[in-house]
């Protein structure tokens, strides 16, 4: 096992571990057991539980940027590539409805803890409301994109929150239909926007009768 692959399987054990027993009761020796690593080879490659959170954000942080330059390339359209943002709660919901949503138990925890890294964290977020917030220009709506950002993030976050409460099986497809119905009521809403601006009439500018009025010969009285 080289030194990076071992760091890598570290990384992966602390970030499900950390998902699902959460951050503060996570221990060295647990994350160690579940690589199969000893203590010594393990406190080679990380000094401190935080030098392992910053590193198991990072690799968040590169996975989710991954996520979403797959999408850009795969969706067809705007529409296409936040439809796929929106069902990434379907592809998860096992997970989800155990454990809530990764981004937001872990920014929650940290919050809670007053840790240094819930900024670090956060970024996660803003990776997301950035790129939803771009999405949204491109469909048409750049006048209210964040807005329409952050609401598409804030009931993904409320609906990952009550799936975990409540353990609904048909919770998250009904949501996510939902969701994907608004979607499409802003794509229609953005496409009609620009049709009505195409189909209104060039207005003169002030002024122009007049000075082609002034340019016309006087007629001659006989």
């Amino acid at each position: 096992m080289s030194e990076q692959t071992t760091r890598d399987q570290i990384v992966a054990a602390a970030d499900q571990l950390f998902y699902r027993e959460g951050y503060e009761h996570t221990s060295f020796a647990r994350i160690a057991a579940a690589v199969q690593i000893s203590r010594g080879n393990f406190y080679y490659h990380f000094k401190s539980k935080d030098e392992i959170l910053d590193a198991v954000i990072e690799a968040r942080l590169a996975s989710t940027r991954t996520m979403l330059e797959r999408w850009e390339i795969e969706g067809e359209g705007p529409e296409d590539r936040i439809r796929s943002f929106i069902h990434i709660l379907v592809a998860n919901r096992a997970d989800i409805k155990r454990y809530g949503c990764p981004v937001g138990t872990l920014w929650t925890e940290l919050a809670k803890l007053g840790h240094g890294s819930r900024s670090q964290a956060n970024e996660l977020f803003t990776l997301f409301r950035t790129w939803l917030r771009r999405q949204f220009a491109l469909l048409g709506c750049e006048a209210d994109a964040d807005a329409r950002a952050m609401h598409l993030l804030a009931r993904s976050q409320g609906v990952a929150t009550l799936a975990s409460a409540f353990h609904d099986e048909k919770f998250i497809p009904q949501e996510v239909d939902q969701m994907c119905d608004w979607l499409s009521s802003c794509a229609t809403d953005a496409r009609r926007v620009v049709d009505d601006s195409r189909r209104e009439p060039a207005q003169p500018r002030p002024g122009r009768k007049r000075k082609a009025a002034a340019r016309r010969p006087p007629t001659s009285h006989r």
